[in-house]
């Protein structure tokens, strides 16, 4: 049956990605910010692979971007049946002995309370879906600690904590899950990561190398697919970090 889906942060990497991996007959929403040749390039691929793009920018980052977000899309359609939380980012790399309160305002507006809210305002577009499901996108640096990066993996890991929560609240009814991506070779490693850490990252990996986008989204879709997961964080990081 064919699903109609939002995708947050859509215009590059994981999100890009995972909506042309998702597109074969159904319908994306593929949200941006400020990357709209890129979003366009996006919604182009999921057109090409037999599926029907939209294009909706909001800035996450505020209430009333997120409000925007939802309701453009309640003029398009009457249900979701598949949220993916993917917008997010690092924003400014910063020591503990550093921080400044605008920063850490900043950075879990855009990778936590942007999640939290579009999940609160799409939930009655969910209720109208078929199986229908909200897929976080957390991170590695929750897990294992990363050093000038702390206040990003702290609003990770509270999506995390917030993915258990309402996988229970919102249950019978809607899934939720998290996906934990480790080293993905994305533009956020151009700008946040030199290519001396992204070799040590890699010679520190069991699999000796470092994850693709599609790693994720493959993991999206079994997410999508399996109606008995619920209430889990999937690390996928080829055993860079194991529980």
């Amino acid at each position: 049956m064919p699903k109609v889906i939002l995708i947050t942060g859509a215009s590059t990497g994981i999100g890009a990605e995972t909506a042309r991996h998702l597109a074969k007959e159904n319908e994306i929403f593929i949200h941006y910010n400020a990357s709209k040749e890129a979003a366009a390039n996006a919604a182009a691929d999921v057109e090409r692979r037999n599926g029907k793009a939209y294009l909706l920018q909001a800035d996450l980052s505020n209430e009333a971007g997120c409000k925007d977000l939802v309701h453009a899309i309640s003029e398009k359609t009457d249900k979701l049946d598949v949220v993916v939380n993917n917008a997010g980012g690092l924003i400014k790399r910063q020591s503990v002995r550093e921080y400044e309160w605008r920063l850490m305002e900043e950075i879990f507006a855009l990778n936590t309370f942007s999640a939290m809210m579009v999940t609160s305002l799409c939930i009655p577009l969910l209720e109208k879906g078929s199986d229908p499901c909200i897929i976080n996108i957390s991170s590695v640096a929750m897990r294992h600690g990363a050093p000038t990066a702390t206040i990003y993996g702290a609003s990770k890991a509270a999506l995390d904590s917030f993915t258990r929560g309402i996988a229970k609240e919102l249950a019978p009814a809607i899934r939720v899950n998290a996906v934990s991506p480790g080293v993905i070779i994305t533009p956020f490693h151009d700008k946040f990561s030199s290519p001396e850490q992204l070799e040590a990252w890699r010679e520190g990996n069991p699999l000796k190398k470092n994850g693709e986008p599609i790693h994720i989204a493959q993991t999206i879709k079994f997410i999508i697919d399996n109606s008995f997961v619920n209430g889990e964080t999937i690390d996928v990081n080829g055993g860079l970090f194991m529980r």
